[in-house]
Order: structure tokens, then sequence, then C-alpha cells
């Protein structure tokens, strides 16, 4: 396998239950790599959920669980990753306070993913500092365990840029102790949102998730946006910013049915209801066995719980010895 000798590190915020998004856009690369790296590990970045949530603690603990329950459902296996919580490493806060020595505010300020994200979210000049600088966080979550591969959304290549920014600089410094980290986008590197957003969001809540009930996932698919001129069947249709065929074009397996769908539609003779009725059809056939799977952990939280606690100690033993290397390699490891 060519990923046998890398060492992959993912993770998710525990702000809310994961969607379709995250799962075209990393999940299923997760379930990928876990059979063909030589080491993978899984996060749930409860303390990077608190940089926006510092007055809402209780929502990160709470969704701890739901995002474990998430991955385990879709695949993610415990047996082949290393499934751990954040903040019970505190090595990687530790590594975090050094690399922010090698990054400048300007340079934080720059980063285009921290840019849109503090746009959508109104901090403007009002952004915690926590915020700011998760960049150089989620440098010490994937270098504490020396990970070489990141599944990553297209939206977060700019902080994987900024991760081997740091890399070097931590090097030319101090001398060799990582190593430069390559992304792997998925197959669909941005989900846009069912309201036509140029992408699905837990705070943009316009996400499909991947414990939606069908009558859930039938809710959202009928109020998707498609072609506002589009009013009778009768009417030429455009597929160009219809969101519907932007999923069937994802989602749907069939590609020469959609391609003749299309065709119809620009003509005229298709209506919405058509193509929404195989949208949900064609969602629910990947949901539902998630969803299943889902609802059989759910009712075994202590077991979910079990896997992060041993998964975390085997991610603080990793962690202790990059830190040793680290604290070497900066001159004070005084005892």
């Amino acid at each position: 396998m060519k990923n046998m000798n890398e060492i992959v590190l993912t993770g998710d915020r525990p702000t809310g239950r994961l969607h379709l998004g995250h799962f075209v856009g990393s999940i299923q690369n997760r379930i990928k790599l876990q059979n063909e790296s030589s080491k993978s590990f899984y996060m749930v970045a409860d303390i990077q959920g608190l940089t926006d949530n510092a007055n809402n603690p209780q929502k990160v603990r709470d969704n701890v669980i739901e995002v474990a329950l998430d991955n385990l459902a879709c695949g993610v296996d415990p047996k082949k990753t290393i499934m751990f919580i954040q903040s019970e490493v505190p090595e990687i806060a530790e590594l975090t306070v050094i690399f922010l020595n090698l990054v400048t505010l300007a340079r934080l300020k720059r980063n285009p993913t921290v840019k849109n994200e503090i746009k959508q979210k109104g901090f403007n000049e009002d952004v915690p500092a926590g915020f700011l600088c998760y960049p150089i966080s989620q440098a010490a979550d994937i270098l504490f365990c020396k990970s070489s591969l990141i599944p990553v959304g297209e939206d977060q290549l700019p902080v994987i840029e900024q991760v081997n920014e740091i890399v070097d600089t931590f090097n030319r410094y101090y001398g060799k102790v990582f190593n430069k980290v390559k992304h792997l986008v998925g197959d669909t590197p941005r989900l846009i949102g069912i309201d036509g957003n140029s992408k699905m969001g837990k705070s943009l809540n316009n996400g499909i998730y991947l414990s939606d009930s069908l009558k859930e996932i039938t809710q959202k698919v009928m109020s998707m946006y498609t072609d506002p001129k589009h009013i009778h069947v009768e009417d030429p249709g455009n597929v160009e910013g219809n969101v519907v065929f932007s999923y069937l074009d994802i989602f749907d397996s069939n590609k020469k049915e959609i391609a003749e769908l299309k065709e119809k539609y620009k003509k005229g003779g298709l209506g919405d209801v058509v193509i929404k009725k195989r949208l949900i059809n064609v969602l629910e056939e990947i949901i539902s066995p998630i969803r299943t799977k889902r609802l059989e952990l759910e009712k075994n939280p202590e077991l979910v719980m079990k896997i992060l606690e041993d998964g975390t100690k085997k991610a603080r033993i990793v962690a202790k010895e990059t830190m040793a290397e680290v604290r070497k390699a900066i001159r004070i490891n005084y005892f």
C-alpha cells in the first residue's frame, strides 16, 4: 500500500453532530487510511471547540460523545485508529505554547481560513485570541505524534501550509525534529449547504446530518434550492447552481441517468419534486446504515467513552516521547 509508511491524524471539533460535508471531506478518507497507514489517530478537538464556545463549555462536553459516535458509526475502527480527547493530552497544549513563539500576529491574520471564519462568526477585531491562534494549536495537534498525512477539507489547506511553516522555523532554530506534512483532500473538496451557501457548516445550520432520520432528510431535501425560474414542470431549468443536482453529482452512482435527467431538466419536462425524491432515496441509502449503527452504539455510551479513554492513554505515551525530544532541542530539559 502506498500509504503504509504514513502516520495519519484527523479530528473534529465537538460542537455538534457531523454532517455529509464531514463525511465526503474527511471521514471517508479516515476509514480508507486506517487500513493503509502505519498508524492512525483521531482526535476529538474539545480545546479547539472552546475557542469560540468559551461561554458554553457544556455544549462542547456534550458533543464529545456525539462526534465519536458519528465516526464509529461510519466505520472508524478503534482497533486500527487511536481515538483520543485533545484536552486529555496536555503535551499538545505545551507544544502549542512553544509554537506560539514561531508565528507572528500578522501571519495569523493573513491566514485565509481564519479570516473567513472570523468574518462568518462576526468577530471582527473582537476575535478571541484562542480562535485567532487555532492554526498554531492545530500544528501542535498534528505534530505531537509526528503525523505525516492529514485528510482535510479544501478550506483547511491554508492551515496545513502554516503547519509546514512552523516545521521549517522550528527545525531552523533548534535542529531537525519534525518533518513536513502532506494533505489529502477528499473526492469532494467542499460540499455546499442545502441553502446554496458555499459551505455546509454546523454553525450555519444548513447541513444534512449523518444521524438524520428519513423524515429529516426528506424535509431538508424538499427545501433545497433549485432554480427559482423553474416554476412549472414544462419550464426549462438551470442545473448550474442547482443544489439538488450538485448533490446528485456527488452521491448518485448512476452518472449516466443523472446526465440524462440534467438534459431533460434543461429542456423542460422534469419537475423539482422528481429529482428531490431521487436524492432523498440516494441519501437515505447512504445514511441509513450509519444511523442504524449509531443508534446501537448510543445504547452503550460507557463503551464509547472507554474507547476514548484507552486511546487517550496511547496518545499520551506518544506525546510524552515527542515532548522529551522537543524539550531537548530547545534546551529546556533541566531535570
